[in-house]
């Protein structure tokens, strides 16, 4: 694999290491009421402990009963989608269930993906990640998107049209109060000055912004805005690697260092009668890690077994940082 340079955002060094990273996702939702949320926790203490660079949740507020709205491209869905849940699915807040996860957890990143950010008010999404971030010792991304359903701005008091500038705005005075110690702000929404916010996010240069999309000319000014990293939607799942080009060609137009682009992407798991052949699995990393993917996201479905859970993420965290190269110790 070729070796990158450490990542940077547009304000700093975030942090974060430039070498590949594994990734899970956890089901912060349910069909039915769960009757507690136990097998989450105990996955993301396994996941801490094995070694799991990162783990994300997802986030709806609410639901209204067009649901079939997700398989559509014209309302920001995916064609061919399917939302996980009916409108009376149990969904945990994203922004509240990290605060309860890092206070169980030492060393695993913990992210969003996606927060709808848009439909918080700026300056409290931006106290709730500053505090996040101090509380967790600096773990937190937010990845953010503007969503497909047009219910939860309504409920929201927000105009579905507008979700994208909404989005830009929101973006836009959060990094301005993480990184400004007395912090002036105007565009078309809002406007103040002499603002004080502490505490700011440990990471420097404000919590890590991930954007979610597609491949568009919005899209793409967002990343060179905010972006530290690009989780791919639609059909750029499938195949990010134009989409890269595309942000990386972006980003040097902007005076910005490509080589600290962060791409998520989806490691394919290979089965051998039904058994996770990690091996196979991870001959795939070398070549998608030098196309561009950093963001390796290990999806599964995860036993109740606590113990077989445990054992798969590390045998999995040591295949993986084998194939890259990596020590176990590294972070």
């Amino acid at each position: 694999m070729s070796e990158q340079p450490s990542r940077h955002n547009q304000n700093g060094d975030s942090g974060q290491s430039s070498l590949p990273e594994l990734s899970i996702q956890l089901s912060n939702f349910s069909d039915v009421d769960a009757g507690g949320w136990q097998p989450l926790f105990d996955l993301v203490r396994a996941a801490d402990r094995a070694g799991i660079d990162r783990v994300v949740v997802s986030d709806h507020i609410a639901f209204g009963e067009r649901l079939d709205a997700y398989g559509d491209p014209a309302s920001g869905g995916t064609a061919g989608g399917r939302q996980p849940t009916g409108p009376d699915g149990h969904w945990l807040e994203p922004m509240t269930l990290l605060s309860v996860l890092a206070g169980m957890t030492t060393n695993v990143r913990l992210g969003t993906a996606i927060l709808l950010a848009a439909l918080r008010r700026p300056a409290v999404l931006a106290k709730q990640a500053a505090t996040l971030d101090v509380l967790s010792g600096g773990r937190l991304d937010l990845g953010v998107g503007i969503g497909w359903q047009r219910e939860e701005y309504e409920v929201a008091g927000l105009d579905f049209a507008r979700r994208g500038a909404l989005l830009d705005h929101c973006l836009a005075v959060c990094q301005t109060l993480w990184t400004n110690q007395v912090a002036a702000f105007s565009d078309a929404e809002l406007s103040f000055d002499r603002i004080h916010a502490m505490p700011k996010p440990l990471q420097r240069g404000g919590v890590p912004i991930w954007v979610s999309g597609r491949i568009n000319p919005r899209t793409v000014d967002r990343m060179v805005r905010f972006g530290t990293g690009w989780i791919p939607w639609g059909e750029h799942v499938g195949d990010p690697l134009p989409g890269i080009e595309t942000i990386r060609s972006a980003f040097r137009l902007a005076g910005r260092d490509p080589a600290g682009l962060r791409v998520q992407g989806t490691l394919p798991v290979v089965r051998t009668d039904g058994v996770i052949d990690l091996a196979a699995t991870m001959a795939a990393v070398p070549n998608l890690f030098d196309a561009g993917i950093t963001d390796f996201r290990f999806y599964n479905r995860w036993s109740a077994d606590t113990e077989s859970t445990a054992e798969l993420l590390t045998a999995a965290v040591d295949a993986f940082r084998t194939t890259v190269g990596r020590p176990r110790h590294a972070t």
